[in-house]
């Protein structure tokens, strides 16, 4: 009889892991070899320059268990499915700034992927489990007005005519108000996914990652999130870093190594089962702690103050009780060690931090 959360029930499994060439999917893969599970990479490998996913990701396309595909690929996802115990759907077109420019690349990939996935678990009864990787942008902005009890918003408005904005706790329970185009594609994903594993019974878990962050994550062009990783690769050039709205948003910063684990044990744990959890570390961290805590290792950093972009959430942070009674676990790690940790990667691996960053600041 294995523990609740005991993750050596998948030693000699095989898992699908959709979407995992990618940072949290590259992490999720290699934690499952570690547990001697057979992790199959279903991706399309083109979210960064080849060099990334083999240089920092360690993914090789010539690997046997990396298949290079899409997963709108109806016959190439049944046949993988077919061959697994468990999937986990982490594929998406995760960054919130192109779901916004290209709604329909967001619908193709994040909707119609997402029900080309669930109708391959549906066609086999060989799933296990299915875990739907969602996210806390599902959530947007949140609203005190239906969470709080009335003795709780007025306190909560005396407090905020004092000190500003109070961010708001996610539990699972909340309802849901995405502000982006990827939120919603996510929102969707979730109800799809238990209306049709519901409906024939098989066991899926769905969880919500707050803001990931950790090496090796590499940032891309005209993409404002994954503050970790721009705001160490700005000042490990020497540029400064670009608060918007002044950094008064607030995250809920996640380690990718914490997520990996979180993820795993949302596969496996019976209390899990048809669940939706938050994987986040249950505390509030506005971005302008982030750039604090990167300027301590770069002391000649400047700040900038710029303004808030269209369809970036002020932001809340995880309600973690359910996650750690479903789960039986919470996050190790703090966004101090994990800032200290991505900057001694980045000091290690200067290649990480892109010549394009030097070039367009150069102008």
């Amino acid at each position: 009889m294995h523990h609740p959360s005991d993750l050596s029930a998948l030693a000699g499994s095989t898992v699908l892991v959709t979407g995992g060439a990618g940072l949290i999917g590259s992490r999720i893969t290699a934690r499952l070899r570690a547990l001697d599970a057979r992790a199959v990479a279903l991706c399309t490998m083109n979210a960064y320059p080849e060099h990334v996913y083999a240089d920092l990701f360690g993914v090789h396309a010539s690997d046997p268990d990396v298949v290079l595909g899409d997963i709108r690929n109806t016959p190439l996802v049944r046949k993988l499915v077919a061959e697994s115990d468990y999937v986990i759907h982490a594929a998406a077109l995760a960054d919130v700034a192109a779901c916004t420019r290209e709604p329909l690349a967001a619908i193709y990939t994040n909707i119609a992927g997402t029900q080309s996935v669930l109708d391959a678990v549906v066609a086999t009864d060989r799933i296990r489990r299915m875990v739907f990787v969602s996210s806390a942008s599902v959530y947007g902005d949140g609203d005190p007005e239906e969470t709080d009890s009335p003795e709780l918003l007025t306190m909560r408005r005396l407090l905020e005519s004092v000190h500003g904005r109070i961010p708001p706790q996610f539990d699972e329970f909340t309802r849901l108000r995405p502000v982006s185009v990827y939120g919603n594609s996510k929102a969707w994903g979730e109800q799809q996914t238990a209306l049709i594993l519901g409906q024939v019974g098989t066991s899926y878990a769905i969880v919500r990652y707050f803001s990931v962050y950790g090496e090796p994550q590499t940032i891309k062009p005209n993409s404002h999130s994954w503050v970790v990783a721009w705001f160490a690769a700005r000042a490990h050039l020497g540029l400064p870093l670009r608060l918007n709205g002044g950094g008064r948003q607030v995250r809920d910063m996640v380690h990718v190594d914490d997520i990996a684990e979180g993820t795993l044990r949302a596969l496996v744990s019976p209390r899990a089962h048809t669940s939706t959890v938050n994987i986040g570390t249950g505390i509030p961290t506005t971005v302008r702690k982030v750039a604090e805590l990167i300027r301590e290792h770069y002391p000649r950093t400047a700040f900038l103050a710029t303004p808030l972009p269209a369809g970036d959430p002020l932001g809340g942070y995880a309600a973690i009780r359910r996650m750690e009674n479903l789960l039986g676990w919470k996050p190790k790690i703090t966004v101090a060690q994990g800032v200290a940790r991505y900057v001694e990667w980045l000091r290690n691996t200067p290649a990480a931090a892109p010549g394009w960053l030097r070039e367009s600041t150069a102008a």
